[in-house]
């Protein structure tokens, strides 16, 4: 009996890069299920891990994902179009999750979550109608800061809830973000405008250019057709 045998674009599709990304997605109510329950201690090798510890390495952990699956895409050559799809995905429902997650046992403020996650809808929206236009948006250095900052203070916030001497160096760090998140967003909102407003300049300018060489066309046609018409006239009156 012969063994079926898996397609090729079902093998790179399901590859280990995109099998990260799905990983740090399914990390993601594992995180809020082991930050939310305050009474979670338990003991490994002598060593009380509580909730927010546990957390932290659920966290950490899937930070790495992120990590190592685009180095291992880009090393393998298996950068595919749904783990291209799904890399932002899982990095936004990651970090907006750990926010969240942090409001809810009071260790954020509430508009410092609101100011992030509205930023990563509103760049995700300018990224969407730049693609429907035909213009792509390239993650600015800015971005990529601010994600790495991202982690940082989410990590540094979890550890200050059982230890608060860090919590003045988690607020600085979620300032900072903050910061990035903002400065971040006003240049993809520049990017955007300047290349979607040249985009539909030029588009305009061609249409008007068509639409021009068509009543030219059109005025040629009339001309001829009434000179042709005359023509015939005046041979009929002779």
């Amino acid at each position: 009996m012969v063994a079926e045998q898996t397609p090729d674009h079902a093998r790179r599709r399901v590859n280990l890069p995109n099998s990260l990304t799905l990983m740090r997605i399914f990390f993601v109510p594992l995180l809020v299920a082991a930050l939310v329950q305050e009474q979670l201690q338990f003991h490994v090798w002598g060593v009380e891990i509580t909730n927010e510890w546990l957390a932290l390495a659920i966290f950490l952990v899937a930070a790495a994902t992120d990590l190592l699956d685009g180095y291992l895409a880009r090393r393998w050559g298996q950068v595919t179009t749904i783990g291209t799809l799904l890399d932002p995905i899982a990095d936004k429902l990651l970090i907006s999750a750990a926010l969240v997650s942090l409001v809810e046992v009071r260790a954020v403020p509430a508009w410092m979550v609101i100011l992030i996650i509205g930023r990563e809808f509103a760049v995700s929206g300018l990224r969407s109608i730049a693609a429907a236009e035909g213009y792509t948006i390239k993650a600015s250095e800015l971005g990529k800061t601010k994600m790495v900052a991202e982690v940082l203070a989410v990590s540094l916030v979890m550890a200050s809830i059982r230890h608060p001497v860090l919590q003045s160096w988690a607020h600085g760090l979620m300032w900072a973000v903050v910061i990035f998140a903002t400065v971040s967003a006003v240049d993809y909102f520049r990017k955007f405008w300047r290349g979607i407003d040249d985009r539909i300049k030029n588009r305009r300018r061609r249409e008007l250019l068509l639409l021009e060489r068509r009543r030219r066309r059109e005025a040629r046609t009339a001309r001829s057709q009434s000179g042709s018409g005359v023509g015939g006239v005046r041979g009929t009156i002779s």
